[in-house]
């Protein structure tokens, strides 16, 4: 940890989904000075997401699912369209997402290639994402995916040529900031 910050106060706020967490600090400015800050910051592990793609047909998995967040934040229909995704549960990230991979889209990768790392909202997140690209084919299909019963989930999986994704990020249709770094860099790295 950093010399010039202090954490003075802890206080567990809600313990639901994730925790909420407000935080007092203390920042030791440039000047010397010392700013005092109170922060609620939300904590429910690391992440990772993948982009599956397919070179040879010009395809792309994605998932479409509801996200009450964004419907409370005006998204009218309250689904998004996203790259695969899901937590840790103290898997390594590679794991974590070979197992999303599989329960979201039922194709089962074994090849993955991290790309990023990063913090998605850094204001209020814990949480740092990892995020993968990986190749897919027919023979990697296992199931028909869709998620957890156990975990609510209720998965649209979409298989669209990478154009139209493209398109759809360019219009708007795809929202998600994760999925959206994921095709900017399947665009700029011509894997499909």
């Amino acid at each position: 940890m950093a010399d010039d910050i202090r954490i003075t106060g802890k206080e567990l706020l809600s313990s639901n989904w994730s925790k909420l967490w407000k935080y007092s600090v203390e920042i030791k400015q440039k000047d010397g000075s010392i700013q005092k800050q109170e922060r609620e910051v939300y904590d429910h592990g690391n992440g990772a997401a993948i982009l599956l793609y397919n070179q040879e047909r010009g395809t792309v998995i994605l998932t479409r699912q509801f996200r009450l967040p964004s419907y409370v934040n005006g998204n009218g229909e309250g689904y998004l369209i996203e790259a695969c995704a899901g937590l840790l549960d103290k898997d390594s990230p590679e794991d974590a997402i070979r197992r999303e991979a599989e329960e979201e889209t039922g194709y089962r990768v074994h090849e993955v290639r991290k790309v990023f790392e990063t913090y998605m909202s850094p204001g209020t997140l814990t949480e740092l994402l990892y995020l993968f690209v990986a190749g897919y084919d027919d023979t990697m299909k296992v199931n028909e995916g869709g998620g957890l019963d156990s975990e609510q989930e209720n998965i649209e999986v979409i298989e669209l040529p990478f154009a139209d994704a493209v398109a759809m990020m360019a219009s708007g249709k795809i929202r998600d900031s994760k999925t959206i770094i994921l095709l900017q860099y399947a665009l700029l790295n011509k894997l499909v």
